[in-house]
């Protein structure tokens, strides 16, 4: 290990910008394991993340090259806010060397897919090639998977788990692909490529298609149909402005007729199923499937975390081990536990106001939204019409993942982590460094 940790050193000492490549074509194949008891690193990217961070911000320090219009950007200023308020409610927090573990384990993967990958991302080639990288990584994963799967079409339960070990959950698998398929779906169609590329993209984007369908994640497929209808509406013209006021009507008409629309969702007893057309319908099943129900009883515990602390709340992380008793035994499910080890508050939205308050969420939207006007505006004023196009792509990418985090949260891992700072990282620099109109 001591001489592959040197070559490591000299690699991000000497060649940055290729450990930061390396790290992102090893994270699709990383595997969580314990080094030391209550300590689980994802092997071998994270400590390769926590290495290149401190060579980074040694080389920031002594070299003093860093762009500060990276610091002063909406989106950056948005990103210091959230995790300053993450420092606050680690103070404060119940737990607090799990909530520390958790601020440092989220600093460990912005500083490279951020903060580095900004001056990275100076050259389109880059993000190209970090783009690739990963996806093909990932496309192995789910040529993997998908053999398993067609050996495994009668047992649901034996499908959710295909993609193990490389993602342990098959939601976080399928939202990792449905990241990627814009981006992918940008390649393909795009005129300049040759022969080999095009054809290899065309290929990727069917692949990663396929991995989406045979995910069998649903809130994946809610979020590739909600990026497609954002995607026409852009393309009609349409302002952020208005967007926000057709999905604010949209949450005012759910909350006045929710007796309704809750009572006729009731009524759906279609459980989660191998069949992608069952599946498909118990969408909408919030009575009898064990996954929607759970999902709400996870809500509805996050809320009265909430209301017990609304400014704090209880320290980044702690969720999953503060839960149980505020779980009410009318809305337990066949898989609810109170040892908090499946999973968290199954939101990227209400999760921070159990863990960080109502401050926390705020810091959420305001990174969320941010980043995705800021991606509008590059495709809108972009001079070249490539560069227009590119952030279209990375902005509906990440578009998936804002509609994702209504159902799951999965940025306190490498494999969401990665590709989607990543990606704000890619929409900041062609914000900063490319041409707009005049």
């Amino acid at each position: 290990a001591l001489p592959l940790l040197g070559l490591l050193i000299g690699l991000f000492a000497f060649r940055l910008e290729i450990g930061f490549l390396i790290i992102a074509l090893f994270t699709p194949f990383a595997i969580d394991f314990a080094l030391i008891p209550k300590m689980e690193l994802s092997i071998p990217v994270e400590p390769m993340m926590i290495l290149f961070s401190a060579i980074f911000i040694f080389r920031v320090l002594v070299a003093d090259t860093y762009d500060l219009r990276i610091i002063k950007h909406p989106v950056t200023i948005c990103i210091l806010a959230m995790l300053v308020w993450m420092l606050v409610t680690s103070i404060t927090s119940e737990m607090p060397m799990v909530s520390f573990k958790y601020l440092a384990a989220r600093m460990w993967f912005m500083f490279p897919f951020f903060f580095a990958a900004t001056q990275i991302f100076r050259s389109i080639k880059r993000v190209k090639q970090f783009f690739w990288c990963y996806a093909f990584s990932l496309l192995v994963v789910i040529i993997i998977s998908t053999v398993k799967t067609v050996s495994n079409f009668s047992d649901l339960q034996t499908l959710h788990r295909v993609m193990q070990p490389f993602y342990n959950d098959h939601t976080a698998y399928g939202v990792t692909i449905a990241l990627f398929v814009p981006v992918a779906f940008y390649f393909a169609i795009q005129k300049q490529n040759n022969l080999f590329t095009k054809i290899f993209s065309i290929v990727a984007l069917c692949i990663l298609v396929m991995g989406l369908i045979f995910s069998y994640s649903r809130a994946a497929w809610i979020s590739v149909v909600g990026t497609i209808a954002v995607f026409y509406a852009i393309k009609m013209g349409m302002k952020i402005k208005w967007m926000l006021v057709i999905a604010g009507v949209g949450i005012a008409l759910f909350f006045t007729y929710q007796a309704d629309v809750l009572y006729k969702l009731g009524k759906n007893s279609q459980d989660s199923s191998y069949n992608i057309a069952d599946q498909v319908r118990s969408i909408s099943n919030i009575s009898t499937d064990a996954s929607n129900v759970e999902r709400l009883n996870r809500w509805a515990s996050a809320l009265r975390m909430f209301e017990e602390r609304p400014v704090v709340g209880w320290g980044p992380g702690t969720y999953q081990f503060v839960y149980g008793k505020y779980q009410r035994s009318y809305q337990l499910s066949t898989i609810s536990t109170n040892s908090g080890n499946r999973g968290n508050a199954h939101s990227e939205y209400i999760g921070p106001l159990a863990d960080q308050g109502a401050p926390g969420t705020l810091f959420v939207v305001l990174v969320f939204g941010m980043t995705f006007a800021t991606g509008i505006k590059v495709y809108r004023t972009a001079k070249d019409k490539d560069i227009s196009n590119l952030a279209m792509a990375f902005t509906l990418g990440l578009f998936t993942y804002y509609v994702h985090g209504i159902f799951n949260n999965f940025l306190d891992t490498d494999k969401l982590s990665v590709p989607f700072w990543g990606f704000t990282a890619v929409i900041v620099a062609l914000d900063l460094y490319f041409p707009k109109k005049a």
